[in-house]
């Protein structure tokens, strides 16, 4: 039954065509960023290996920290820079306006929220290590690099993508809301909106975690008002990749400390929450690979 949402520029041919209606994006629409920018995403995905070594190796991380993490919230971590390693790949393999503009505004809202949340808490750091020093000089740095990159470039117009349907139009918002508003809430309220957690979280990790719901929503954002393809293959590959591998974090977790009472009202509604986030991914991820797979067959 897609065809009732596909309205008048159906796609006969594509069974994702409920989500959006177009025509390919001239090159000239979307030009290229600075070399500078290529080298800017080569250095954070080095520095992000060691964010995701909190998912793949928290033995050998967790150490070298810059605070102290339990396994839970390691493995979250881990998951969530994993995830943000790929989508900076994506700027790095393509470093244009779509999707650098994507990207770039989801890195500025999070490594803004995750500075204040820092320097906020700073009693959960120690600056007789290096760990920390080194933690404040890539975040503000990165804060400074993408604000330039979307400054200098803030007179451009999006790049033409396709015409999303009215059925997705209307889900987007909805997304955006959901997100925004528990992001917002973990900020301001950190302890009653992370008090339903699988395991205890306190105040820090909170509004540090209330980052990752923010740069979502505001990725939809730029989305839902102009979605280049490009744009919706890397935001869908973010949230899939976060919703599963926080869920997959959690089962690998749990396996090793047997502490999580899967039944419990709130871990259920975190499962829920991170499974629709990676499902919803799924739906723009299967939407932009669709295009690029008509494009490379014609």
């Amino acid at each position: 039954m897609w065809w009732i949402f596909a309205g008048r520029n159906r796609h006969y041919d594509d069974p994702w065509a409920f989500i959006y209606a177009g025509y390919p994006m001239p090159t000239s629409d979307n030009p290229p960023f600075p070399g500078t920018l290529r080298l800017f995403s080569l250095v954070v995905i080095i520095v992000l290996t060691v964010g995701a070594g909190l998912f793949f190796a928290p033995v050998l991380v967790k150490p070298r920290w810059p605070w102290a993490v339990t396994p839970f919230n390691a493995r979250f971590l881990g998951g969530f820079y994993t995830a943000e390693m790929v989508v900076m790949a994506a700027l790095l393999f393509w470093n244009r306006w779509s999707p650098g503009r994507l990207v770039l505004v989801m890195a500025l809202i999070f490594t803004v929220i995750v500075s204040v949340a820092s320097f906020i808490n700073l009693g959960y750091f120690n600056f007789g290590r290096k760990a920390p020093w080194l933690w404040f000089l890539v975040y503000l740095g990165s804060v400074a690099a993408s604000g330039l990159f979307l400054w200098r470039a803030r007179a451009r117009p999006s790049a033409k993508g396709v015409t999303l349907q009215p059925a997705w139009r209307g889900y987007m918002p909805v997304e955006l809301a959901v997100l925004g508003l528990y992001g917002v809430g973990l900020l301001l309220f950190p302890l009653t909106f992370g008090s339903f957690w699988p395991w205890p979280v306190d105040g820090f990790h909170a509004q540090v975690y209330s980052a990752i719901f923010l740069a979502g929503a505001g990725g939809i954002y730029v989305v839902w008002r102009s979605a280049p393809r490009e744009e919706l293959l890397v935001l869908g590959l973010a949230q899939l990749l976060v919703g599963l591998l926080a869920i997959v974090g959690l089962v690998i977790t749990d396996a090793a400390v047997n502490r999580i009472d899967w039944t419990a009202t709130g871990t259920l509604c975190w499962l829920a929450l991170f499974a629709w986030i990676g499902i919803s991914g799924v739906f723009k991820l299967f939407a932009a690979t669709q295009y690029f797979s008509s494009q490379s067959a014609s």
